[in-house]
């Protein structure tokens, strides 16, 4: 049974690296797609620059030619805060019992993932692959230590073999591409051309997002 992955985030706005992470994955797993779900209101991070709406936009328009990535809409649809564990109970109801879940982050919201909300339940509604930089130093408090030696797996077939449970450390290399840069340069009226799809900078340009005024 093929495993439902997605990687979310504020996508603000979405550019090569995350595109290029989630295509890895994508290949790596061996899965039809994965799908990138933009968040409606980060309950963990300061409040995105432009409307969710917007960052929905340039979601669809990245993914729009690209089979291998979709674009999920659940959380910015969605009347409920975007807590991780919300959107899982909600994809459970969806999928086939024994289906697979896996949630793509990266190694910075892993090592906070004791703060999230109900962070406890979460390995028994997904798996969780953690993207990490080839070399990697992995920190972990005590909590966080004690949840990789009671699930962490080291093989892809982990994660494909049962509904939830496992977490593993995925070693790529992500683009150097930050969002943030991206808006500095914009706000400073900067070109970002070639860090993000054509099709984004051209949305941003129409709907005049991220300028200094904003």
């Amino acid at each position: 049974m093929a495993a439902h992955v997605f990687m979310g985030g504020t996508f603000d706005p979405i550019h090569n690296g995350h595109l290029r992470t989630a295509l890895e994955i994508q290949q790596w797993l061996g899965v039809d797609y994965v799908n990138l779900m933009p968040s409606k209101r980060p309950v963990h991070r300061e409040a995105p620059g432009c409307r969710a709406q917007d960052r929905l936009a340039m979601v669809e328009l990245a993914v729009h030619n690209e089979p291998a990535l979709r674009c999920d809409s659940r959380e910015i649809d969605s009347d409920q805060a975007s807590y991780s564990v919300y959107t899982l109970a909600g994809l459970r109801k969806e999928l086939v019992a024994n289906q697979p879940v896996c949630m793509v982050l990266g190694m910075d919201a892993f090592l906070g993932l004791d703060s999230w909300h109900c962070y406890e339940d979460i390995m028994s509604l997904c798996h969780i692959i953690v993207v990490a930089r080839p070399g990697y130093a992995l920190t972990p408090n005590k909590v966080l230590a004690d949840l990789l030696k009671k699930h962490q797996a080291t093989a892809r077939e982990a994660l494909l073999g049962k509904p939830h449970g496992h977490i593993v450390i995925h070693e790529l290399t992500p683009l150097d591409i930050s969002a943030t840069d991206i808006r500095s340069l914009l706000q400073k009226g900067l070109s970002p051309r070639y860090l993000l799809p054509e099709a984004v900078l051209d949305y941003i340009e129409k709907m005049q997002l991220y300028k200094a005024s904003d």
